[in-house]
């Protein structure tokens, strides 16, 4: 099959579900992807005949784009605060607020000799901010999740991005105390309620690991309590807490954290001006 006509079919195929826009995303991500061409070369080369093997990966991507898929999981890949980091199934896709996150912390760092510095990242999943702090401080880092297959993939993403963190098996609502004393404390942890679920894309509620995402609605900061409760025992003096927030549940969340004992709570917006991001100070 030519190109000019495998790109005319994917766009029909796909227009009914998703804007022009996102399509051609979509379409420059798969042939730079399967094919290695840029965009450009459609234009110069819109001939170019494609490989039976390379079609049979295109057309399958095609399909799982259609039913919703995450363009992520497709191609086993993403970008998380200018780095590679392989995504499967068993992990939520890196978000742009949590690199803002991550900004934070680095930000606060950024004059101080990290290389006496110890961070724990609790929930990890893809590994994406243990990583991504590994790779900008000289801190020793540690990074916490329940999931084996979770901790298996921050593992390799940890070796693909050549950083050293350690990786630690725990469920942190059984944990009666953290190992180490910490000077950062770190957690992006499940928050979304059952209820909110009608709010989200089937993208995300037929793909992505619900262990990670969701909450009872009865209990939606179960998390936020434990890992508070734990951080204050084991921050050091002048430590720090920095969560990833349910957008809706901001003013609870700090009242909890300060009801752990913390003093100093600062609640931030994200880029697109919802309450998503807490700094605690011990």
């Amino acid at each position: 099959m030519k190109l000019v006509k495998f790109k005319a079919q994917f766009f029909k195929r796909l227009t009914p579900n998703f804007p022009q826009s996102e399509i051609t995303a979509f379409f420059k991500i798969l042939i730079q992807k399967y094919l290695g061409i840029q965009p450009v070369d459609l234009v110069l080369n819109p001939d170019k005949n494609i490989k039976i093997k390379e079609l049979e990966h295109l057309l399958a991507a095609r399909e799982r784009l259609f039913n919703n898929e995450p363009l992520q999981y497709i191609i086993g890949e993403t970008e998380f605060y200018g780095y590679n980091f392989t995504v499967t199934p068993d992990v939520l896709i890196p978000r742009p607020e949590t690199e803002e996150l991550v900004e934070w912390i680095l930000l606060d760092l950024k004059d101080n000799d990290t290389s006496q510095l110890k961070i724990l990242d609790i929930g990890t999943g893809s590994g994406c901010i243990a990583v991504s702090l590994a790779k900008n401080t000289d801190a020793k880092i540690t990074a916490l999740d329940v999931s084996d297959k979770a901790l298996q993939l921050a593992e390799h993403n940890a070796e693909l991005n050549k950083v050293t963190v350690q990786f630690v098996k725990s469920n942190i609502l059984e944990m009666a105390e953290l190992p180490l004393k910490y000077t950062v404390i770190v957690s992006n942890p499940p928050y979304v309620r059952n209820f909110e679920k009608a709010e989200m894309h089937q993208n995300v509620l037929r793909h992505e690991p619900d262990l990670a995402l969701f909450v009872d609605d009865d209990n939606p900061l179960i998390f936020y309590k434990k890992i508070s409760e734990l951080a204050y025992k084991s921050l050091e003096v002048d430590g720090v807490l920095y969560f990833e927030i349910n957008q809706y549940l901001g003013d609870e969340t700090v009242n909890l954290v300060k009801e752990a004992g913390f003093k100093t709570v600062e609640l931030r917006n994200d880029f697109a001006g919802k309450s998503r991001m807490i700094k605690a100070k011990r």
